[in-house]
C-alpha cells in the first residue's frame, strides 16, 4: 500500500526556517521523481519543487527559488524540503507527491 507521510510543519515567524520531511512506503522510492506542492487557503495546488530519482537534478518554482531546497535520502525512503527566509505568503498545506499518489499534507503557517 502506497503511503506518503509529511511532517515538520508548524508556526514560524517571517524570516524563519522549517524542514519538512516525507516518509514513503509501499513503493520503490528510488525509482521515482518526487515533488512538493502546496495549497494556500482558498487557492489551488501550486507546484513548488521536484527532484529526480537519483537526487542530482532539482527544479524550483520562481516563488521559492533561492529560499527552499529539496533533497532526498533513498536509503531512508525520505524526501525533504528545507525552507528558509519564510514569508507570510508561504503559508499553506504542503504535500509530497509522485506519480502514484500524494500525502495528507502538513500545515505551514508563517506569521508574527
Amino acid at each position: 500500500q502506497v503511503q506518503l507521510v509529511e511532517s515538520g510543519g508548524g508556526l514560524v515567524q517571517p524570516g524563519g526556517s522549517l524542514r519538512l520531511s516525507c516518509a514513503a512506503e509501499g513503493f520503490t522510492f528510488s525509482r521515482y521523481t518526487m515533488t512538493w506542492v502546496r495549497q494556500a487557503p482558498g487557492k489551488g495546488l501550486e507546484w513548488i519543487s521536484s527532484i529526480n530519482k537519483g537526487g542530482d537534478s532539482t527544479t524550483y518554482a520562481a516563488s521559492v527559488k533561492g529560499r527552499f531546497t529539496i533533497s532526498r535520502d533513498n536509503a531512508k525512503n525520505t524526501l525533504y524540503l528545507q525552507m528558509n527566509s519564510l514569508k507570510p505568503e508561504d503559508t499553506a498545506v504542503y504535500y509530497c507527491q509522485f506519480d502514484g499518489g500524494r500525502g495528507q499534507g502538513t500545515q505551514v503557517t508563517v506569521s508574527s
